[in-house]
């Protein structure tokens, strides 16, 4: 027989038609098949066309494709899906959302960490062949950038956060609220020295805040993120920033963590309200026991401004358990309030392990006039100087301690002595400084502070015992001592009778009223200029007293006329710009011209006295507007 079945037929595989198109193995492959077709004109595969080809080839002929397979049983015969190892041809492109599949199956995290150490240090994990490491990492970065961004699973609805607090101050009027944007939106400049007739109003809002807070006005709601954000930099802005934001200030801190410094700040919640109305002590020591250590120093700041006996008992309560730094810190706070109900804790201080708190301990006791410490201190401190009255002129005699004892050591004395100072004269001015200063009125023949001051002293001893009365008087705030030991302010010698330096002057002069602070710095320009009065100055109250105001002016356009070096008065006048009396801009107004320059001052000297004092007069004309605008 020459008769033979058509091709088509001659094969299992030929019939399996429905394998074709029922399958998505056999679906993949056509598409795959399709554009590796040699003919120009696109065409379909054939309905028959086996699956199991090893490549395409050339069309069949016509007739073998008008051929119909012969009529076969309908027998169940299910097509097996073809394995990959019978694929000769190369493996199909993976489609895009296989790709993304595979890229997404990286953690984020696992991404991150390899690009921070490089794919030379850390091959990533993807499935992306034919790519260089790097790209393939991009890439897979990319697909999980989109999936974080649109694939978000949703939540759970968060708890809604509770109402802000009302604030019943009355909020600033609109000029004011206005100065305060632009306030508020100033940044400090880079580079050096300031120039130019343009106000620093990065230096106005201190006294901007502190105009409003004396005002009682409160803050515009809308600008109380960035007044935190202003406070948040600047540390010196913080109390006027913190109590014009009043208690929305606290509830925005409570929110957002770059603004956690509110809350150390003042402490929040029944904690505050325990520490002003005495209540909820359960509370109080919930917080002190359980809170960080900068929210257990402003609770216990905030305790003893209400309630120092309680402040005390919070404190004592834990005091054998807290490390040494913090209990120095803890320590520190009893100088708020303190009072004789303190000597009892304050002497169990004394006995502590570390130096500093010892050292502190003696230094609040001390300040107590009326302490154990400061009895036992005035007895050493007696025993060391005496007054010599065979002399023809009455003279202090001093004879130092030779020793440091254990007693000594244990009422805060320090036996070592910081390098190139003796040990005995290091001794005897921590003994004068902590004996009470009426010691030596009874112990000198009742002389005022002012004649022992002026008393010799024998053998150089000068020096060190009016230094130590000095600090003395700053520890204890005598306004009588403070007084005898400034001296007067036109004496020839600028350190004065008792101050061995400008420094010690001016903690001097913090213990004195501020009218009569003022009229002794005005007093002391007046006789020595402004070069050495700058540390004096920055003691003084502001807006500075008329007198002291004009002593200042007065100073400057002397400094002006005579051709000085301008750049060494810029610390005066950036004061000048803060705390000289607005009123003075009139008398300033003839000061803001080029004044001729002299053959000797120093080059473009009168430029700059020009623009010196005309950035002066300008900020204090600003200054008034301010005052102006917060006028209710």
């Amino acid at each position: 027989m020459t008769t033979s079945t058509p091709a088509s037929t001659s094969t299992p595989a030929s019939t399996s038609t429905p394998a074709s198109t029922s399958t998505p193995a056999s679906t993949s492959t056509t598409r795959a098949w399709a554009p590796r077709t040699p003919c120009a004109e696109p065409a379909a595969p054939p309905p028959h066309a086996s699956t199991t080809e090893p490549r395409p080839g050339p069309r069949p002929p016509a007739a073998a494709a008008d051929a119909q397979p012969e009529p076969r049983p309908q027998t169940p015969a299910p097509a097996p899906a073809p394995e990959p190892e019978s694929h000769p041809q190369a493996p199909a492109a993976p489609l895009p959302a296989q790709a993304a599949a595979a890229f997404t199956r990286t953690p984020w995290e696992e991404l991150v960490t390899t690009a921070l150490l490089g794919t030379d240090r850390r091959t990533p994990h993807l499935d992306a062949p034919g790519k260089e490491a790097s790209t393939a990492l991009l890439d897979a970065a990319a697909v999980q950038t989109v999936r974080r961004r649109a694939g978000l699973r949703p939540a759970p609805a968060a708890a809604r956060c509770e109402p802000a607090p009302d604030d019943p101050r009355p909020v600033v009027p609109p000029a004011a609220r206005r100065r305060l944007a632009s306030l508020l939106a100033e940044h400090p400049t880079a580079g050096g020295g300031r120039r130019g007739t343009a106000p620093d109003l990065m230096e106005l809002l201190p006294q901007w805040l502190a105009l409003a807070n004396d005002r009682d006005f409160a803050a515009p709601p809308e600008l109380l993120p960035a007044l935190l954000n202003a406070a948040r930099g600047r540390t010196d802005l913080r109390p006027q920033a913190l109590a014009f934001a009043g208690p929305r200030a606290l509830w925005l801190a409570a929110l957002n963590p770059d603004w956690k410094f509110a809350l150390r700040a003042a402490p929040r919640g029944a904690a505050t309200t325990a520490a002003q109305d005495g209540q909820d002590g359960a509370e109080v020591e919930r917080r002190w026991q359980e809170g960080l250590f900068t929210e257990r120093v402003a609770l216990l700041a905030t305790l003893r401004a209400h309630d120092p006996a309680a402040a005390r008992a919070l404190l004592a309560g834990t005091w054998t358990t807290e490390r040494a730094e913090d209990r120095l810190m803890f320590l520190d706070s009893l100088r708020t309030g303190l009072g004789p109900a303190d000597e009892p804790f304050l002497e169990q201080a004394l006995g502590d392990r570390s130096r500093n708190v010892r050292a502190t301990a003696a230094e609040l006791l001390s300040a107590l006039p009326t302490s154990a410490l400061a009895a036992r201190m005035a007895d050493r401190a007696s025993s060391c100087v005496a007054l010599d009255r065979t002399a023809s002129t009455p003279t202090l005699t001093v004879e130092a301690p030779h020793e440091c004892d254990a007693g000594m050591e244990r009422d805060g004395v320090t036996p070592k002595p910081p390098a190139g100072r003796g040990a005995r004269s290091w001794w005897l001015g921590q003994l004068v400084e902590a004996a009470p200063l009426a010691t030596w009125q009874s112990r000198l023949g009742g002389r005022t502070p002012a004649d022992i001051v002026a008393l010799p002293v024998t053998d150089d001893w000068r020096g060190e015992l009016h230094a130590a009365w000095c600090r003395a008087a700053v520890r204890q705030r005598d306004a009588t001592w403070s007084r005898a030991l400034l001296g007067s302010p036109s004496a020839a010698d600028a350190a004065g009778p008792g101050a061995v330096s400008l420094a010690e002057r001016a903690r001097l002069l913090a213990a004195l009223h501020a009218p009569e602070r003022a009229a002794w710095v005005a007093g002391f320009i007046d006789a020595h200029g402004l070069s050495e009065a700058f540390q004096l100055l920055g003691v003084c109250a502001v807006p500075w007293a008329p007198d002291l105001g004009r002593a200042v002016v007065d100073a400057l356009n002397i400094a002006r006329d005579a051709g000085s070096y301008p750049w060494s008065f810029s610390g005066v006048m950036g004061l000048a710009e803060r705390c000289l009396d607005p009123a003075e801009a009139v008398r300033l107004d003839a000061l803001t011209a080029v004044p001729d320059e002299r053959e000797d001052a120093a080059p473009g000297a009168g430029g700059y006295w020009s623009e010196a004092f005309q950035r002066l007069v300008t900020t204090l004309r600003l200054r008034a507007v301010m005052r102006e605008e917060l006028t209710p």
